[in-house]
């Protein structure tokens, strides 16, 4: 993560994206960050990322793109922000 607030993702292309964290939590122990890439839409898409360790601890964040994953951490999330619906 750039800042506490931003994430810079890399694709596999090696082209870059700068997020915006609009809510993090854990679930059965991993942790989930939702994210838009502009505050000023409001009716921008959200994605929610996968914080993933590798083995010298080094942090990256993967697109949660399993539909039952996404739908649990999801429906999480909508708890989390009352005011918003996220459909996956």
């Amino acid at each position: 993560m750039t800042d506490d607030r931003t994430l810079k993702f890399v694709d596999d292309e090696g082209d870059e994206a700068i997020f915006h964290v609009l809510e993090e939590t854990k679930l059965n122990g991993e942790k989930y960050l939702l994210v838009v890439d502009d505050f000023e839409d409001e009716e921008e898409e959200a994605i929610i990322f996968k914080e993933v360790a590798d083995a010298n601890g080094e942090v990256t964040y993967t697109i949660v793109d399993d539909e039952r994953e996404l739908s649990c951490v999801a429906s999480v999330f909508e708890e989390l922000l009352e005011d918003i619906e996220l459909q996956v």
